[in-house]
């Protein structure tokens, strides 16, 4: 690109929301004449975080995606959502010749089950609508032009230039080597715009040495989650845990993740929870433990618990408890019954710290949803300035919510770029 160019439209960042603010910017500005839009993305390749999601395949969206399933400011978020709903999305891929098929828990992803097919989509349309890519343009700085229309000028790792508006869509800070290391933030805040804390979400935790999941790595289970913030519960979700040679992972605890991370920044005392009889506590799991011993009193303490969990688990939870897996269930003393009984339905998780923003998928905290006008995405407090996407304080639950994000804001801000301005 010239040292000096000048466009009408600068879209900083070429991931999910970038990508399709560009193409919803370059179809509205088609009828009115072409305009010139530029995408700067700091990478020398684009869309690694598109690559990697979903286990390489990519999961575009969710089948059913409202308020709930987002952390923020919901009554913005559902503002933002209803002007781009899932049948939105699967009609825009479709348009752009990626099919999309659901699967069992709702996700949605190419029939092709590449997230290579999803990339490709969005980078050919910007090319078919004359859109240009500029890999390897790490933007440095923007600077606002003093006279209110006259647009920014943005410094970037090959030159200047300047654009009449500009649409930032760097992502956050999880995965930084894709690009996103949190830059945006700082862009942004020198604009005037204000950032709440910010800490990986949707990432796996870290366990202490005295926890026992090194020898159950690669097994999962159905587990009540509970997260105690200064000892109220802010969280309670059941779902899938995964036992990892570093601590728990799998989706109940991604999606947990975001508060211990949050009560963890901001220093305040927090406590995760298992239950492995999810719904049940421990006075309702209490009577089922006597009746087995009542009805089978030689039986092992390893078989009866086995029935209801995956054995290799039983026996490390039993271990872990002080107790002998080989028991007979109707020798095991009261006190030590009560405390595997505890361990079963109130298992404190001895977390250390969460893996970091290479393992997090998505940022909790941002540029806050009451600073841009949900209409347009633009910036309430510098005209022709827009946001998209990860950059904004929302984050939704693991399952797609993050992408619908991506396309609904990128939606709303390419289309509002190319309106004239009040």
């Amino acid at each position: 690109m010239h040292p000096m160019a000048t466009v009408d439209i600068a879209i900083i960042g070429a991931g999910a929301a970038g990508l399709a603010a560009a193409i919803f910017a370059g179809e509205a500005a088609k009828p009115s004449g072409a305009r010139r839009i530029v995408v700067l993305d700091g990478a020398k390749t684009i869309g690694a975080k598109i690559l990697v999601s979903g286990g390489g395949r990519c999961n575009v969206t969710h089948d059913a995606v409202t308020a709930t399933d987002y952390f923020g400011n919901r009554r913005i978020i559902k503002n933002v959502l209803s002007a781009f709903s899932v049948k939105d999305t699967i009609a825009w891929f479709a348009s752009m010749g990626v099919a999309l098929k659901r699967e069992e828990t709702g996700k949605l992803f190419p029939v092709t089950d590449k997230a290579r097919t999803v990339l490709n989509a969005l980078v050919e349309r910007c090319r078919e609508i004359g859109v240009t890519i500029s890999p390897d343009h790490r933007v440095i700085k923007i600077d606002r032009l003093p006279d209110s229309d006259a647009g920014f000028v943005i410094h970037h790792s090959h030159g200047v230039l300047t654009a009449n508006r500009v649409i930032l869509a760097t992502g956050g800070r999880s995965i930084p080597k894709s690009g996103s290391d949190g830059f945006g933030f700082t862009l942004a805040r020198r604009l005037g715009h204000t950032v709440t804390s910010t800490v990986p979400a949707l990432v796996p935790l870290v366990l202490g040495d005295a926890m026992f999941h090194q020898a159950l790595s690669g097994l999962s289970q159905e587990v009540e989650l509970n997260t105690m913030v200064k000892g109220e519960c802010v969280d309670s979700r059941t779902g899938s845990l995964l036992w990892t040679h570093v601590g728990i992972s799998g989706p109940v605890v991604m999606d947990a993740s975001r508060f211990w991370c949050l009560a963890q920044e901001q220093g305040e005392p927090v406590e995760v929870c298992g239950n492995f009889f999810p719904g049940q506590n421990q006075e309702q799991v209490r009577p089922w433990l006597m009746e087995q011993a009542r009805e089978h009193p030689r039986r092992s303490l390893g078989k009866i618990l086995a029935q209801r969990l995956p054995q290799r688990f039983a026996e490390s939870l039993i271990q872990h408890a002080g107790c002998e897996s080989l028991t007979a269930i109707a020798q095991l003393p009261k006190k030590e019954r009560e405390h595997l009984l505890s361990l079963l339905t109130k298992c404190p998780f001895p977390i250390v710290q969460d893996r970091g923003w290479n393992y997090a998928e998505v940022t909790a905290g941002g540029v806050p949803l009451e600073e841009v006008n949900f209409r347009t995405m633009e910036s309430k407090l510098v005209p022709g300035f827009y946001l998209a996407g990860e950059i904004l304080d929302c984050d939704g639950r693991i399952g797609g919510f993050n992408f619908q994000w991506a396309w609904a804001t990128g939606r709303l801000a390419g289309q509002a770029v190319c309106r004239p301005q009040v």
